[in-house]
């Protein structure tokens, strides 16, 4: 049969599997890809998207799976930040496969959540609502401020920052960035330090903020001397991944008395129902959710991040939010 130059040539396909988009949003996400002559597909979960991966050249998702069983994948992009779950895939290895991530969509609502949780440790709200609860009335409990806290953010990055601006308006403290490289290009800390003087620090840090991504290179970063290494009363707070503490370390710290920590992400998730850190003292509890996809504007920003490197991919560019496997961001 002759070929038919009028044919239209065959339409690539676009796989995206992100709950929650809303109508106007899936339109935009559909009209993106027409418009580079890409089928754009969309689903609400893994399950309802495996059939369509065969021809799938680009993948919006966060399972591995989803990866797994798309044999033309050419470019991955994961909705979270963390790639510590994707980067072990062997498809990530190879320069053949493109993976990004959604680092800048969840500052706003990590921070948000920091706060939070700063503010129920240091206002000693877990006491106040036992308190009610046993339809009492007492007022007299002492409480912080985050006023005049001397504050460790560990990691500079969007998290990082949008945090650092929140805990500016709470009037003077002293905010200190560590990084890989130091840096503090937007001003945002009164002192950007590299991680190789984290030792020297802890001593003086009222509260510790870490959001780091889960990499070789900071798992078990806060091993127990440098948990030792904070001073009493201490509070830190893990919005990055479990790995980067060790857990068992802290458990004790703080049945000791000696730190008090809020939580979001764990070693293991979910915590194992027999897991002491269930009743540990000292400890608030969230099950990661600071940064997850629930906040509107994050969806809005993981669409709006996928859309602008959807445009550097087709125009041939460099793709914006690329991870080098090998670094884990």
């Amino acid at each position: 049969m002759p070929h038919d130059s009028t044919a239209p040539a065959p339409r690539r396909r676009l796989v995206a599997v992100l709950p929650g988009l809303d109508a106007q949003q899936q339109a935009r996400l559909t009209a993106a890809a027409a418009a580079q002559g890409f089928e754009a597909l969309l689903f609400e979960e893994d399950a309802a998207a495996l059939p369509w991966l065969e021809e799938a050249e680009i993948v919006l998702g966060q399972s591995a799976a989803l990866a797994r069983r798309s044999p033309r994948l050419r470019w991955f992009c994961t909705p979270s930040a963390g790639v510590d779950h994707l980067v072990r895939e062997e498809r990530f290895r190879s320069p053949d496969v493109a993976l990004t991530n959604s680092s800048g969509a969840y500052g706003v609502t990590i921070a948000e959540h920091t706060v939070m949780v700063i503010l129920e440790v240091l206002r000693r709200q877990a006491d106040y609502a036992g308190i009610v609860a046993r339809r009492e009335w007492r007022r007299d409990l002492p409480v912080r401020s985050i006023k005049g806290s001397r504050i460790l953010l560990l990691g500079t990055g969007d998290i990082g920052r949008e945090t650092a601006l929140r805990l500016r308006a709470f009037g003077p403290a002293r905010l200190t960035g560590v990084s890989r490289r130091g840096l503090d290009p937007d001003g945002l800390f009164d002192r950007a330090v590299p991680v190789e003087m984290l030792d020297s620090l802890l001593p003086e840090t009222d509260i510790l903020i870490i959001s780091l991504p889960g990499t070789p290179q900071t798992r078990r970063l806060l091993d127990a001397d440098r948990l030792a290494r904070l001073p009493e009363g201490a509070l830190l707070v893990n919005v990055g991944r479990g790995s980067v503490l060790d857990q068992q370390a802290l458990a004790a710290e703080l049945c000791a008395g000696r730190l008090c920590a809020a939580l979001d992400v764990f070693e293991t998730e979910p915590i194992p129902p027999a897991d002491p850190l269930w009743v540990c003292p000292n400890l608030l509890i969230t099950p990661h959710v600071a940064g997850n996809m629930t906040l509107p504007y994050t969806r809005e920003r993981i669409l709006s991040l996928f859309l602008e490197d959807f445009e550097n991919y087709c125009a041939g560019r460099p793709l914006r939010r690329r991870v080098d496997p090998r670094r884990g961001y």
